[in-house]
């Protein structure tokens, strides 16, 4: 398997490289330079696999310099049924991502599929379990040691610190927007005391904490100095991890290869959906691929106008689905390349415009469909917004309609699934979160607590440990070295 960097670089590093080192060197996100394809015989065959075992074949066709039974291994070690065990009641944890259907009327099926079931209670575990043990195992054949940096809107940091800690050679230095997050998820990261974690709240929003990741992977002598990786999702190790959960989804939902589903998806960084597309290039019958947004709805924009308009952030809202408070999404470079025929030098301005001019339009441009973004059609895209409001009505439908409580950006997810139903399609939600990590909204919802797995019960009042920084690039530079001694 060979790798391209959306931008052009010239180099072909692996799989191993890859996911040590983040971003390319020109700044650019890594891709393979043609899909691996899944024939109608391999989907026959992974039908009745074990989740582990359905990992491993997704994951050999892109981990390619990595020997079989090693891999094999790793996949086992992360997709036990002792590491995901959170399942709601009626729910088996054991099949790592359950399907529980919601309702069916007019031909039409929706679905919710649980990724919440791992140790930080969201999704995000089900790539960062698997990212922790090939970091490990990478750097064990290396003799090497790492430093993480990576910004979290909520999820990726927890999910990130706990598939870290303990591990051998590895620091964890993760940056959050200061007093942006819930409660519960605060907690989650600023309670851990392991000495290869450090938390910093960054004052500002997101996108500057994502800004100051992206400013020390590019300074190319730091980041080598320094020994810098990261796990945010421009790492390509963790679309892959995503992957394999939207062909367990499929599987489960249907009979044969000739049925269609399609997924929606909450987005913010569009690192969840980006693997729903790679799913679907890689030939898993995906009918449409929903975007669903809350009031930061940038990608919601796009795919409604063919216009990437990044916001400010005093434009960024602070909403009750935090995770997807997100107004440039890393990971979306990684769709427009492929939407852009491979172009990589008109990926490489685009992007370059959106640093100097907050965004880009594709319509009027010439491309092979009439216009650039005419080729979105193609691909099977789809949005839709939701707004606290929405979020509340939803919660409560789900309740008094589902008997479940869902977290809010789930919540945003059914909203906007509903909106996007075909006749004779199943369409899969995917959950992103429990709704114990926010449970100031469900409070507001539904006027009780959300349940709580137990070991969480009271995580807001253990003792916490952090540093609060401004968003300059230097200052956590500088703080990064003096806790590495590099």
């Amino acid at each position: 398997m060979q790798y391209v960097s959306t931008r052009g670089h010239s180099a072909t590093p692996s799989f191993s490289e890859i996911l040590l080192g983040g971003l390319a060197p020109d700044g650019g996100l890594y891709l393979p330079q043609q899909y691996p394809q899944v024939s109608g015989a391999e989907l026959d065959q992974w039908r009745t696999l074990s989740y582990a075992d359905l990992a491993f074949q997704v994951l050999r066709k892109f981990a390619t310099d990595i020997p079989e039974s090693d891999l094999k291994a790793l996949a086992h070690k992360t997709y036990g049924a002792d590491v995901y065990c959170n399942a709601r009641a009626g729910d088996d944890a054991g099949q790592i991502t359950p399907l529980r259907t919601l309702e069916q009327k007019d031909g039409s099926k929706l679905v919710l599929q649980a990724l919440s079931n791992g140790p930080t209670l969201a999704f995000k575990d089900m790539a960062m379990q698997l990212l922790g043990n090939l970091f490990e195992y990478a750097l064990a054949k290396k003799g090497a040691e790492l430093n993480i940096v990576g910004a979290t809107s909520g999820d990726t940091g927890s999910a990130a610190e706990y598939a870290m800690r303990g591990k051998k050679g590895i620091r964890v230095f993760m940056l959050s927007p200061h007093k942006k997050m819930s409660a519960f998820q605060t907690a989650q990261m600023f309670s851990l005391q392991d000495p290869n974690i450090f938390n910093i709240a960054v004052e500002g929003v997101f996108d500057d904490c994502q800004d100051i990741v992206k400013a020390i992977s590019n300074d190319l002598d730091y980041k080598a100095a320094k020994k810098v990786g990261t796990v945010n999702s421009i790492n390509w190790a963790r679309v892959v991890a995503q992957v394999v959960y939207y062909f367990r989804g499929y599987l489960a939902a249907t009979d044969s290869n000739e049925q269609k589903v399609s997924f929606t998806v909450p987005s913010g960084n569009f690192g969840n959906i980006c693997a729903g597309h790679i799913a679907r290039m890689m030939g898993l019958p995906i009918d449409k691929l929903v975007v669903a947004t809350n009031e930061n709805d940038v990608l919601d924009e796009f795919f409604r106008t063919g216009v990437y308009r990044v916001r400010k952030s005093a434009e960024t809202y602070h909403t009750s689905s935090p995770s997807m408070d997100i107004s440039k999404a890393s990971n979306f470079e990684r769709f427009v390349y492929d939407l852009l025929g491979r172009d990589s030098a008109r990926v490489k301005a685009l992007f370059g415009k959106v640093e100097s001019a907050g965004g880009f339009d594709l319509t009027g441009q010439p491309g092979s469909d009439g216009d650039e973004f005419a080729s979105v059609i193609k691909y099977g895209f789809a949005s839709g917004r939701s707004t606290h409001d929405d979020r509340l009505a939803t919660i409560r439908f789900a309740q008094e309609n589902y008997g479940i409580t869902v977290d809010t950006h789930t919540a945003d997810g059914i909203k906007v699934a509903r909106e996007n139903l075909t006749p004779g399609v199943t369409m899969i939600v995917l959950e992103t979160a429990l709704p114990a990590k926010f449970n100031e909204t469900i409070r507001e919802a539904l006027g009780r607590d959300a349940d709580r797995p137990a070991g969480f019960e009271n995580i807001e009042s253990l003792a916490q440990r952090f540093e609060v920084m401004p968003a300059d690039a230097e200052r956590i530079k500088a703080y990064v070295a003096e806790h590495t001694g590099l």
